[in-house]
């Protein structure tokens, strides 16, 4: 990528994470002030620094098919709350049993209770889709297909989630490994495309569907890289610690293939969901871009 491009993706990256936490805010003020602890656990979930890549998958979309920044907006955000309770719930003790994530002490560490940091997460994910249906610039069938889709990536990400955990300690096969992550990590990243082009106004059912195959190539593509990282990278750049696949008794891609043929398979991964790109004739700088990083960040 050069310079102009890193540029290019660079601003659009902050103008989402601006837009996203906006948003977040403009909804959050909007609520009763009654929760006292658990809002302050929700506010502390989102607004601490996430990166909003599945936002900016939305975003990308959305413009790539004609639509606009404000039509995105919502399913936006939607989608974020839904991505932050899950890592909210992941880093419980009965789940990762993490302790910083994004560099700052996991929601259950800071407020010193799992039961808080359990319903923030709950609350995270209804505030979500209550988002959705009081978006203002969205059809009463654009709306309702949105709730689908994200609904449906919620159960499919908690169904991965089951199975990683039922996985820790025991021999894993490649196919079920992959199965356990499009679910997991894909589903999210297939719904961040499908609501990109709902946003812009598409209602095709085989653009849509061809649009979620992509986002779960591309969501397996950002786990392979995740378990590489998980082995190469360092606590500093990740903002949460490495080797902990390890320490849990987790299968992964470097564990089952190497560390080689896992950098070999994302490059594959990556080849394929560019030419889905191609043959969808959404392959705009900004997407091209915008999958690359996903695929080859280094944190």
């Amino acid at each position: 990528m050069n310079n102009d491009a890193t540029t290019d993706l660079q601003k659009f990256l902050n103008e989402v994470a601006s837009r996203v936490t906006a948003s977040a805010q403009i909804l959050f003020d909007s609520q009763p002030k009654t929760a006292g602890s658990l809002e302050a656990a929700m506010r502390y979930s989102v607004f601490n620094g996430g990166k909003r890549l599945r936002p900016a998958l939305i975003y990308a979309t959305c413009q790539a098919l004609g639509g606009t920044w404000v039509a995105a907006d919502a399913p936006a955000l939607a989608l974020e709350l839904v991505h932050c309770y899950s890592l909210v719930h992941d880093d419980l003790p009965c789940m990762d049993d993490d302790d910083l994530r994004r560099g700052m002490p996991t929601c259950h560490r800071q407020f010193d209770s799992e039961a808080l940091a359990l319903l923030a997460g709950d609350s995270l994910q209804s505030l979500a889709f209550l988002q959705l249906t009081q978006a203002p610039h969205l059809t009463d069938a654009h709306c309702l297909l949105m709730l689908k889709y994200l609904s449906q990536a919620a159960l499919d990400m908690a169904r991965g989630q089951s199975l990683d955990l039922l996985a820790e300690n025991a021999p894993v096969t490649l196919a079920a490994l992959e199965n356990i992550h499009r679910l997991k990590t894909g589903a999210l990243m297939a719904a961040s495309m499908v609501l990109g082009a709902l946003a812009a106004g598409i209602l095709n059912p085989d653009t849509l569907e061809a649009l979620h195959e992509l986002g779960n190539l591309l969501g397996l593509c950002f786990q392979v890289q995740d378990d590489i990282l998980n082995v190469s990278g360092s606590t500093e750049s990740l903002g949460k610690r490495t080797g902990s696949d390890q320490h849990l008794g987790k299968s992964t891609y470097p564990q089952l293939l190497g560390l080689k043929a896992a950098q070999e398979l994302r490059q594959q991964l990556h080849t394929d969901a560019f030419a889905l790109l191609q043959k969808l004739q959404l392959d705009t700088p900004l997407l091209h871009q915008l999958t690359r990083f996903l695929v080859f960040r280094d944190w």
